[in-house]
């Protein structure tokens, strides 16, 4: 039954029109027991669903990041799995925004292992190294700056990756490194 509701909501979006997305994401919000499945539907990448499940849960996260908590560990494990650059884009920004939240004095109830912390790193480090949208890699240079404050060697290593990068990466890459550069 679950299935079936999330499959339907997801069919709803006909095409990438905010108003088909926001549609999806308030019915996801009346509905969280539905979120699950939603986050299962995102790494499921040989769905075509997929990158609809990645648009809504983008928007629902803008809502409440806080919906996320029961669910980290998992979405966590799976993000290292996408490739397709239109679910990549909203799954980085879900992290950047959860991480944003998870450092802010808000996140006392959550508890990350240290496999979920080496995951974001990992994982945000490869969005930045590959190539990737510059949406993309904006989000993970986010993530990683907020992680250099508790992992010492990410600074450094996140100085090293944009001091490189930035000479051959678009005008929006660009100009993102070098204020993240000036904060390093």
């Amino acid at each position: 039954m679950e299935d079936t509701h999330l499959i339907s909501i997801l069919n709803g979006i006909t095409n990438a029109k905010r108003i088909y997305r926001d549609k999806a994401a308030e019915d996801i919000l009346q509905n969280p027991h539905l979120i699950p499945k939603l986050i299962d539907k995102i790494y499921d990448i040989e769905d075509p669903l997929h990158v609809k499940a990645a648009w809504v849960f983008e928007l629902v996260c803008l809502q409440d990041i806080t919906l996320l908590n029961p669910y980290i560990h998992e979405f966590i494990s799976g993000m290292s799995h996408l490739k397709n650059e239109s679910a990549l884009r909203p799954v980085s920004k879900v992290c950047s925004l959860w991480n944003a939240y998870y450092f802010s004095e808000k996140t006392a109830d959550v508890i990350l292992s240290r496999q979920d912390i080496e995951q974001i790193i990992e994982c945000n480090f490869d969005w930045l190294i590959e190539q990737h949208k510059v949406a993309t890699q904006v989000f993970a240079m986010d993530t990683l700056k907020l992680w250099g404050n508790r992992e010492e060697w990410i600074h450094q290593e996140l100085k090293s990756v944009l001091q490189k990068n930035t000479d051959s990466g678009s005008s929006g890459y660009k100009a993102h490194a070098r204020k993240l550069l000036k904060n390093l």
